[in-house]
């Protein structure tokens, strides 16, 4: 991944276009304002499939206009003279969005994404814009809450936070840099690396536990006694099982999304979990507190290297809020 540093750190914007004005976008939109990195007179415009779902967001203060997708032509107004728009939305929604905006999106235009995985939506963005990929840098905050929605959104969010780009050979750097220049504006920290490499990094570090917390929730809710265990559920199961409040639709269509690198890591995981089984069952204590203080050990370094705040150049880390999983 390269260092934060090979970006310049300025940033203005006329026209920022938020498809998706949620925890993500909101954000964004709200760090851009209240850190000062927003020039007089540049306007955030926030798009929704209805207008109820950017109608909070104006009434926030969070954006400046709304549009929504069925409005052709305030669509083709949101985006006029646009200098970044930017898709806050599921990673299976990429697509459609990208074909509904691609007949009103300007040369200029540097659209980039949020999504948790980059495989997919790289080729979801080919197969929107053919040509115009160049347009499109792919990008993931690595940042969120449990809770979601732009009452959620908050303008610190991204400070200190890893947002990783995903540059394709198409990309121009200034447009890459333009991107990158936001995030930091932000308080972000940023870096690079290839898709294939994000996707593995991000199915161990981050898709792989939400499903280990939402099926642990899941396995004690079928047992005949969930009630009860519920009821004794203490600091350990709210640590584990706090991704687990996390939205049910964004992470089947992260898991859907990045199949195959989950199941290797699922794969993994069983071997391991089958390792210590074994050894519960014959009753070694010492494999089993090797096996745990290699870990603690590993979990100390981390967290002493910053946890989830990685440093600059540092690969991304799951956050313990979640994270975009767009």
């Amino acid at each position: 991944m390269s260092a934060d540093s090979v970006f310049s750190s300025t940033f203005s914007f006329n026209k920022l276009v938020i498809f998706g004005v949620g925890l993500i976008g909101g954000s964004l939109a709200r760090a851009l304002r209240e850190r000062g990195a927003r020039a007089p007179g540049a306007q955030v415009v926030g798009v929704g499939r209805h207008a109820q779902s950017v109608a909070r967001a104006l009434e926030l203060g969070v954006i400046d206009t709304a549009a929504t997708l069925d409005d052709e032509a305030a669509l083709a107004a949101a985006l006029a003279g646009a200098d970044i728009a930017l898709i806050a939305a599921p990673v299976a929604q990429t697509q459609s969005l990208l074909e509904r905006i691609a007949p009103h999106l300007d040369a200029s235009t540097v659209v980039t994404d949020a999504g948790s995985t980059k495989g997919d939506v790289i080729a979801a963005a080919r197969a929107a814009l053919g040509a115009r990929i160049g347009q499109f840098v792919p990008g993931h905050p690595i940042a969120g809450r449990e809770s979601s929605g732009v009452e959620a959104a908050l303008p610190d969010l991204y400070v200190g936070r890893n947002v990783v780009l995903c540059p394709l050979a198409e990309n121009a750097p200034e447009a890459v840099a333009r991107v990158a220049a936001m995030w930091r504006a932000t308080g972000a920290v940023i870096g690079e690396m290839p898709a294939a490499q994000h996707d593995r990094v991000f199915a161990s570090v981050s898709h792989l536990p939400h499903v280990l917390s939402f099926a642990l929730v899941d396995q004690i809710l079928g047992a005949p006694d969930a009630e009860l265990k519920f009821s004794f559920a203490a600091g350990g199961f709210r640590d584990f099982t706090r991704i687990a409040a996390s939205s049910p639709e964004m992470w089947r269509d992260v898991c859907l999304a990045n199949r195959s690198a989950l199941l290797a890591e699922l794969d993994g995981y069983t071997e391991v979990l089958a390792k210590l089984r074994a050894a519960i069952d014959r009753g070694d204590g010492a494999a089993l507190e090797t096996a745990f203080a290699r870990s603690r050990a590993a979990r100390e370094a981390w967290q002493e290297r910053g946890g989830k705040r990685a440093a600059p150049g540092a690969p991304g880390t799951t956050p313990a809020d979640g994270e975009s999983g767009k």
